[in-house]
């Protein structure tokens, strides 16, 4: 029986904005979030690498020195257990619906395209606002025409694969990308578990250098904002002329950052799409 290791964090409101800052640097694929009746907030983060939350944990001691925090084990059967009541369906944008597989026959949302993710280590749900940030810029994509079936689009970071499985659903195709072997395995099994085929999504390890020389019509890069700043130049070079461009993972504070980097290699100001303390920054169409 495989276990998940879950670290559970408490901290009072005057600490709310620092721990969500260290989260979002630290913490890609996402946490829960529930606020307390004292005012507190309490975080949950799921992995299946101990060594990782124990790191966690150290950073959170030293830059929350008064957070609360407690490490424990889950037996995979808790944790899916525990993921039914907290995976409830997520709407991105005009156009889709993420859901677990256990709602794929649901008819709550007519009209929506669904996304199946089985639940896992959280490699992107829709539930982190950076993944629906980057779903509901894709649905608006489609809405202009902008995207149209036959296109082709890297998802770089691919985590779920939940993006990548969204733009095959009208028709594009595409490669994504991941450098943990455990998101790259979620990644495939949510393609199959969407009937998408592996020739429309490939899915590999690696990073922007595994597709050097190649040019899409879409680059989607939900990661973090220090690589999406020290890869700028790789991934303009794999935007195509006319192509568009969406970079998410970053806070609200780091989009002026992350705008100079991308402005530094020749594009202009993108839009920014604010949700909460996390941005998406949009280039339509790279000149």
């Amino acid at each position: 029986m495989k276990t998940i290791h879950r670290l559970e964090i408490v901290v009072a409101e005057s600490d709310y904005d620092c721990a969500t800052g260290l989260l979002a640097l630290e913490v890609p694929f996402g946490w829960e979030e529930q606020s307390l009746p004292t005012g507190e907030t309490r975080f949950r983060v799921h992995c299946e690498q101990k060594d990782f939350l124990e790191r966690l944990q150290q950073l959170l001691k030293q830059t929350v020195p008064a957070a609360e925090s407690a490490l424990s084990e889950l037996e995979e059967t808790d944790w899916l257990a525990a993921w039914r009541q907290f995976f409830t369906p997520v709407c991105c944008g005009n156009h889709f619906v993420v859901l677990p597989p256990w709602l794929a026959d649901t008819p709550d949302f007519p009209g929506r395209t669904p996304i199946l993710i089985e639940p896992k280590s959280a490699f992107g749900t829709g539930h982190h606002a950076t993944t629906a940030l980057c779903l509901r810029v894709v649905s608006d994509l489609l809405e202009a025409g902008r995207l149209q079936q036959g296109q082709h689009f890297l998802d770089l970071g691919t985590g779920s694969g939940v993006l990548g499985i969204g733009c095959c659903k009208f028709g594009l195709t595409g490669e994504g990308l991941d450098i943990d072997p455990l998101a790259v395995d979620n990644a495939l099994e949510n393609r199959a578990l969407n009937a998408i085929a592996p020739e429309s999504f490939t899915v590999a390890e690696g990073s922007i250098g595994a597709v050097a020389g190649k040019q899409f019509d879409l680059v989607l890069a939900n990661i973090l904002a220090r690589p999406l700043t020290e890869m700028a130049a790789d991934i303009v070079r794999a935007c195509r002329p006319g192509g568009c461009l969406v970079l998410s993972g970053l806070l609200e504070i780091q989009a002026d950052g992350v705008t100079a980097a991308y402005k530094a290699q020749g594009l202009s100001e993108p839009r920014r799409i604010i949700d909460g303390e996390w941005a998406a920054l949009v280039w339509d169409s790279i000149k």
